[in-house]
C-alpha cells in the first residue's frame, strides 16, 4: 500500500510526497509532529502537518539564515537562535570561528529530542560545548535579554499557531533591545508568490523599527512556491553591501561569497510586494 503526504499550508494548493516510513508520530505539548522517510528528500520533518525541513535540501535554509547576518556581522560572539530545534542553524552558526556562544530557544522539547534521535545530519551541534539549549518561550527569552546579542535568528514554524507572536512589530522590538549596538537580525518570512500580504507585513515592521532593513530569497524545493524570503533588521551594517572580499572558505553546499550580494537582487514581482 502506498503512503503519501499531502501538505495544506497554501489555500487551493498542495505539496504531496510519498513515504518510505513514518519514523515517529506523536502529539507534544504543542504540536502535532512527524518525522517520516521519504522518497524524494528522504528523512522529513513535519509539524501540524507542515513539512519544516528535509535531508534533500535543509542545506539552503540553514545556510541562508545563518551566513547572511554572521558574514555581515564583522566579530559576531553570541548569537541566539529562536525555535529552529531541528539543529540546523546552530549546525552553521558554528561553523564561524568567532561565535563564543550559540543560544538555541525551542519552546518545544519534544522538537529538540527527536531530531536528534532521527535527524542526527542536522542536530550534530546541539551538544556543542558552544551551545546552550533552552527550553522555553522565544517572546519571553527575548525581552528579558536585552543588549546581549550580536545576532539573532528567528528560525521558526509558519504564522500560525505557537509561532504566530514571533511574527510582528512588538516582537521585533523586543529583538532590537536584545541586540547590541550594531547587532542584526534576520527571519524567515514566507513564499511572496503565495503569501505576498505576509511578506509585506513583517518587512514593513522589521522596516519601521531597525535603520538598515533588506529582503533576500533562496530556492527551497520542499517550501510552497520552491522560492522562500528572509528579511534582515540590521542596525548599523547593510547584508547587500557586506565585503564578500574577506569571507572566507566555508563547507557549504548554498552559500557562497558571490551569493551573499546577488541574493538581494529581486524579481520585480518582489519589489513590488515589498514597496
Amino acid at each position: 500500500m502506498e503512503m503519501w503526504l499531502r501538505e495544506m499550508q497554501i489555500e487551493n494548493a498542495a505539496m504531496t510526497y510519498k513515504i518510505k516510513e513514518t519514523l515517529v508520530r506523536k502529539k507534544t505539548k504543542y504540536q502535532d509532529l512527524a518525522i517520516v522517510d521519504t522518497e524524494a528528500f528522504g528523512k522529513m520533518l513535519v509539524l501540524d502537518g507542515i513539512v519544516q525541513t528535509t535531508i534533500k535540501d535543509e542545506f539552503v535554509y540553514h545556510e541562508m539564515i545563518t551566513h547572511i547576518p554572521l558574514f555581515t556581522h564583522p566579530n559576531p560572539k553570541k548569537v541566539l537562535v529562536v525555535g529552529g530545534g531541528d539543529g540546523g542553524a546552530i549546525r552553521e552558526i558554528l561553523k564561524h570561528p568567532s561565535v563564543e556562544k550559540a543560544v538555541l530557544c525551542e519552546i518545544d522539547e519534544d522538537v529538540i529530542t527527536e531530531c536528534k534521535k532521527y535527524l542526527p545530519e542536522i542536530s550534530c551541534a546541539l551538544d556543542d560545548k558552544r551551545c546552550e539549549v533552552f527550553v522555553g518561550d522565544g517572546i519571553k527569552y527575548v525581552k528579558e535579554h536585552k543588549n546581549e546579542f550580536d545576532v539573532i535568528i528567528v528560525d521558526s514554524t509558519d504564522p500560525f499557531s505557537i509561532a504566530e507572536g514571533l511574527f510582528g512589530g512588538n516582537f521585533y522590538k523586543d529583538i532590537f533591545e536584545a541586540l547590541t549596538e550594531d547587532g542584526i537580525f534576520i527571519a524567515q518570512t514566507e513564499t511572496p508568490f503565495f503569501l505576498p500580504d505576509t511578506v509585506r507585513k513583517v518587512f514593513n515592521d522589521a522596516k519601521s523599527i531597525f535603520p538598515v532593513t533588506k529582503l533576500f530569497m533562496a530556492a527551497i524545493p520542499t517550501y510552497p512556491g520552491g522560492y522562500w524570503s528572509f528579511t534582515v533588521g540590521s542596525k548599523k551594517y547593510d547584508p547587500s553591501q557586506a565585503d564578500t572580499s574577506k569571507i572566507p572558505h566555508l563547507d557549504t553546499k548554498y552559500y557562497t561569497p558571490e551569493l551573499h550580494r546577488a541574493c538581494f537582487v529581486l524579481p520585480k514581482y518582489v519589489e513590488e510586494v515589498i514597496k
